[in-house]
């Protein structure tokens, strides 16, 4: 059968022992410690942002964002329903409800839908967004950059400006990706709401093991971060707290595998960009079985590629592919089984759900990790052919 080939696996082949060694010899360990500032610079500066905050997970940075947008009891925040739960569960967290949305053709969240919802079933009063059915009001919409193609944030954002919604982007999985066209040219994924957050887990473009960074153009909301993410210490001798705060601050040894693991990110790209080039020659990127793009006015980082099966045309079956692939030792997976249709979540709104179904019953995710190989790519592609009879 030869070597596995996984799904999507770190690759240490920089200078992150070097940097973690140096944290341990200096004895700081925990969340104090030079690497996380110097982390959170970088990570500022490549994202062309005033500042960053470190934290423990993208689920912790995307709960700080909610309280830093004034989500709260009674609210209601728009989401995707095809994306990971941990984009949903922040909502739930502060109290507030989601209403599940579409997506489009990018996977990500479908900007026509959400213009027809705060359109179509809601108010507008004194700036302030209602849904006419519940009478709550809708006060953020959260946007997730799905696999590293970034949603389409043009039309996002002139919908949120006009019905005064604020834009949480998990980006948890779109660091490096950028707008190359457009009037967002230039501008980085998590740049482009009130708060964005990035995911530094395993299997993500770069990982520190766990952990996440919070940015945002506003050097309150900054501030803000930090205190709730340090226990909301007003006093640090005498251990004053006026507010609720929370243990969500990255360790320094996480930040120091997160320094050199960033240094490694843009040649990351460019390997994960030759993968899925090799992929999609072998493959094709038309007919029933294709490997789906890229939006083209971006810089994608390429995080994670998706299969499309046309069942009709071909009559194949995802769970049998998958299966497949793992009894010739390669990992795919299925998208995220659908949010909206989890057990805590069956009871909330959702809106024209249909791409959604469509894309979560024909893509498979393939092998993707920036240490894979071209041979790798090609036996990956060629047994998904082979199953295909093509």
């Amino acid at each position: 059968m030869g070597h596995f080939i996984p799904l999507s696996v770190p690759n240490f082949q920089g200078r992150e022992l070097a940097y973690v060694t140096d944290a341990v010899s200096q004895g700081w360990v925990s969340s104090g410690g030079e690497y996380v500032s110097r982390f959170e610079k970088q990570v500022a500066a490549y994202t062309k942002m005033p500042g960053a905050v470190a934290c423990q997970t993208g689920t912790a940075g995307l709960h700080l964002a909610m309280l830093l947008c004034g989500v709260r009891t009674g609210d209601l925040v728009i989401a995707p329903t095809l994306t990971f739960i941990a984009a949903v569960n922040p909502i739930r967290y502060v109290g507030a409800e989601p209403v599940f949305m579409d997506c489009d053709q990018s996977l990500c969240l479908d900007p026509e839908k959400l213009k027809s919802f705060c359109h179509e079933e809601c108010r507008f009063d004194d700036g302030i967004l209602i849904h006419r059915a519940t009478g709550r009001r809708v006060r953020a919409v959260v946007v997730v950059h799905v696999f590293g193609n970034m949603a389409g944030m043009e039309a996002i954002v002139d919908i949120a400006v006009k019905y005064g919604l604020l834009i949480i982007e998990d980006a948890t999985e779109a660091l490096g990706t950028y707008y190359t066209g457009g009037r967002l040219a230039g501008r980085m994924a998590g740049s482009l709401g009130h708060v964005g957050v990035f995911s530094f887990n395993g299997n993500k473009i770069i990982t520190t093991g766990g952990g996440g960074m919070l940015v945002s153009g506003d050097e309150n909301t900054l501030r803000k971060a930090k205190y709730l993410s340090t226990q909301a210490k007003d006093d640090e001798l005498y251990y004053i707290h006026e507010e609720v705060g929370y243990n969500y601050r990255m360790t320094n040894v996480q930040a120091a595998i997160g320094v050199a693991q960033l240094e490694q990110l843009e040649s990351f790209i460019r390997v994960k960009e030759r993968n899925f080039a090799l992929y999609c020659e072998i493959i094709g990127t038309d007919g029933p079985l294709r490997m789906l793009p890229f939006r083209e006015d971006t810089r994608s980082n390429h995080w994670f590629y998706s299969l499309y099966l046309d069942l009709e045309e071909i009559g194949l079956d995802r769970d049998a592919l998958i299966q497949e692939l793992e009894q010739r030792g390669i990992q795919g997976r299925p998208i995220w089984g659908l949010i909206h249709e989890q057990k805590p979540y069956r009871g909330s709104f959702a809106y024209h759900i249909e791409r959604a179904f469509h894309y979560f019953e024909r893509v498979v995710n393939l092998p993707c990790s920036t240490s894979l190989s071209e041979k790798d790519v090609e036996k990956v592609a060629y047994t998904v052919l082979e199953f295909a009879g093509r």
